[in-house]
């Protein structure tokens, strides 16, 4: 209730938030009480987000969210990532950072009126949005526990991931309120452009972190070898951010060519709705069956289409409807300047960003004509590797024009020279593919160029961090996948392989004491590297982690295969008749159930195992709840087997029972392994790093020739 009541409030004051900047653009007086409206907002919001945490962190498994993604023993790290693990409380985390955001804006004073209005009426729509699929809703049947957060989520990586996406989320909506209010109230002013650029460049560093967070977290977790699957869900983050790098650069042509505002503010509507759109994408079920991260049967989808086309058709008529009174005239005086390279940069992103967005959605497309389906990933690379080439190129030598007609491109002889050994270096790692071999090339001279043009005053530390990281990335692209070698071998302990002069050999299975995992132990060149699978409280395989050994020319990657002949079996035992398994006789004699004061049943089963000549009464037990139950397995005959009582029938006439081998012989068991190298891997970190951090590192203003 309390939660309810607190996210009506926010709408409420972030509504009146709305009329009174409206009333500002004719009576200073409103601005103030717009302040209020937002501080008032802002306030709601984060109860409503506080409260949340207090369900979670106080097991409330009577309200439906908390019961889904929170449990009793889970970690306390997880059950604060439980807050965003759902699309419920993501929604409200992008809520609490726009309310947050909003605060600053307005006591800063850095915002028009007409922008903070704009800025009110997304707050609105986002409240709406968090009504629509409130957190807060009761569960239909109490529960004594939850349901726990998804094993693959419980990592340090994804914990921080979805709160930096939502960072850059939020923040995007800033320079779009610069935008249209400029066009309600200002059409041709200027003096926004700045402030709206550094909000970009910071929204577009986090959501460029968090891309790269994400990325890292499927490399390491995930375990099928790579870092990008070009999964919808993961390009619907991807082209607001290709997107936000084309605002970030026209903004730079707008604040030297008038003529370049209204690329500017068509760029910035588009960069914002496609964040809409692709959380239409991910939450509205359209990608259930064709991605990983998405929501399925969810009911929002309506609202969501609703607010997209509210800030898309919006924007577009205001522009259009301002059009007119915008600055004409030439966008650039040459091919010659850096003006024409940045616009020609920023239509090469337009072009990789429409071809994503087109792969990305055409499951919604292809469900509108017929039956749903996705393209492969293929097409992807098909058709970006060529674009990504010239946007290496382009990049390079923007950053040896200055701005205005030049005669003459600044020369840079180390550039090209980089170039050359970009090629020879990704041919002898292995790649012969002559599209990887030229965007090598390409991403080398990115790099040489953008430090020739830093050393020139040509660009500044920010800009030069930012590109050569893109560079660098791009480049560590190559040589990983085209240089990559793989190879898939079934393994008992102690047999090795041998892959690009590297020696692997498996030393075998081991359990944890408290038995929620178990490791695959590898040797790789006598290092020890360790996969590992985390364990249902049933033994079951939750979440696999591959083994990664790092070595200075890259990582050796191994993703382990759970054994299709595990050694398991499984009885059905009626009440005083005896069943024969492998090498032992079983026999269900008696139940005993116990209720527990946490609201649970103990169910204790005497079991009569012999192996022909000595009998032994072992006593395995499940703890039952309304949700299913849980189990330990317990040694019998000295650990020689293992036995786990996995249910009992309605009326206690029969056990279910599943044996399983000692823990010696189950971690003697041959394992499949897919062994591969990623050479140089580590550059790509790397550079997804410097990426993010130049966006950061030009935030500071350098005056008129801040350059990114």
């Amino acid at each position: 209730m309390i939660g309810t009541i607190s996210l009506a409030t926010s709408l409420f004051f972030s509504l009146l938030a709305v009329l009174s900047y409206g009333y500002a653009m004719k009576d200073e007086t409103g601005a103030r009480y717009g302040r209020i409206c937002f501080s008032l907002s802002f306030f709601a919001a984060a109860v409503a987000s506080l409260y949340l945490w207090v369900l979670i962190l106080g097991n409330h498994f009577e309200i439906a969210y908390v019961s889904s993604y929170s449990s009793k023993d889970l970690p306390l790290m997880y059950k604060i990532s439980a807050f965003w693990a759902g699309q419920q409380g993501s929604l409200l985390l992008w809520l609490l950072i726009h309310a947050a955001a909003s605060i600053c804006l307005c006591f800063r004073r850095r915002m028009e009126d007409a922008g903070l209005m704009v800025y009110a009426i997304l707050e609105s729509l986002l409240v709406i949005l968090v009504l629509a699929k409130s957190p807060f809703v009761a569960a239909a049947t109490a529960a004594q526990d939850g349901m726990g957060l998804n094993p693959l989520l419980q990592d340090p990586w994804m914990a921080v991931h979805p709160p930096i996406i939502f960072i850059g989320y939020a923040l995007l909506a800033v320079p779009f309120a610069y935008c249209m209010g400029s066009l309600v109230k200002k059409p041709a002013s200027f003096d926004w452009l700045e402030s709206a650029r550094r909000w970009a460049l910071l929204a577009w560093g986090f959501l460029g972190g968090g891309v790269f967070v994400g990325g890292y977290w499927a490399y390491k977790v995930l375990g099928w070898g790579g870092y990008w699957g070009w999964d919808p869900v993961e390009n619907s983050s991807f082209v607001p951010w290709l997107l936000a790098g084309v605002f970030v650069h026209v903004l730079h042509v707008a604040k030297r060519r008038p003529a370049g505002l209204s690329v500017l503010h068509l760029s910035v509507i588009f960069t914002f709705s496609l964040v809409i759109y692709g959380t239409f994408l991910t939450r509205s079920g359209i990608l259930g069956d064709f991605s990983v991260h998405s929501f399925s049967g969810t009911s929002i989808g309506m609202t969501l289409a609703i607010v997209n086309a509210i800030v898309l058709i919006g924007g577009l008529l205001l522009l259009v409807m301002k059009a007119g009174s915008l600055p004409q005239g030439q966008l650039y005086t040459s091919y010659k300047s850096r003006e024409f390279m940045l616009l020609l940069g920023a239509l090469i992103l337009v072009f990789i960003a429409a071809v994503i967005f087109i792969g990305m959605s055409m499951p919604l497309l292809t469900q509108l004509i017929g039956k749903p389906a996705a393209v492969d990933t293929n097409f992807y690379v098909r058709t970006t590797l060529p674009l990504a080439i010239v946007m290496c190129i382009i990049m390079g030598v923007a950053v040896l024009w200055r701005y205005g007609q030049q005669e003459t491109c600044a020369k840079s002889i180390p550039a090209l020279i980089l170039a050359v050994l970009g090629v020879a270096a990704a041919f002898l790692t292995g790649t012969r593919e002559i599209g990887l071999l030229l965007l090598a090339a390409a991403a080398a001279f990115l790099v040489g160029a953008s430090f020739a043009g830093w050393h020139r005053h040509m660009l500044r530390g920010g800009a030069l961090i930012a590109h050569a990281g893109v560079g660098l990335a791009l480049f560590a692209m190559v040589l990983s996948g085209g240089g990559s070698q793989s190879l898939s071998q079934e393994l008992k302990p102690g047999d090795t392989v041998n892959i690009a002069r590297h020696t692997v050999q498996y030393e075998g299975q081991f359990f944890t004491d408290d038995g929620t995992a178990k490791y695959y132990r590898y040797l790789v060149d006598g290092d020890e590297a360790q996969a590992m699978t985390k364990l249902h409280k049933n033994g079951e395989d939750a979440a696999r982690e591959p083994a990664i050994a790092h070595t200075i020319t890259g990582d050796i990657y191994i993703a382990p295969t759970p054994p299709k002949d595990t050694g398991r079996l499984e009885l059905i035992l009626k009440k005083g008749r005896m069943e024969m398994g492998d090498i032992f006789a079983y026999r269900y004699d008696d139940v005993t159930m116990e209720q527990q004061p946490d609201g649970k049943l103990l169910v204790t089963a005497t079991i009569a195992v012999t192996d022909g000549e000595k009998v032994e009464h072992a006593k395995p037990t499940i703890l039952a709840t309304r949700d299913g139950g849980t189990s330990e397995a317990i040694p019998i005959f000295d650990g020689q087997k293992r036995i786990r009582l996995t249910g009992i029938s309605g009326n206690d006439s029969q056990a279910r029972l599943e044996i399983l081998p000692s823990v010696e012989e189950e971690s003697q068991i041959a394992v499949t392994a897919a062994v591969s190298t990623k050479p140089f891997i580590y550059l790509l970190w790397l550079g997804a790093i410097a990426a993010a951090f130049g966006c950061f590192a030009a935030i500071p203003s350098r005056g008129h020739q801040s350059e990114l």
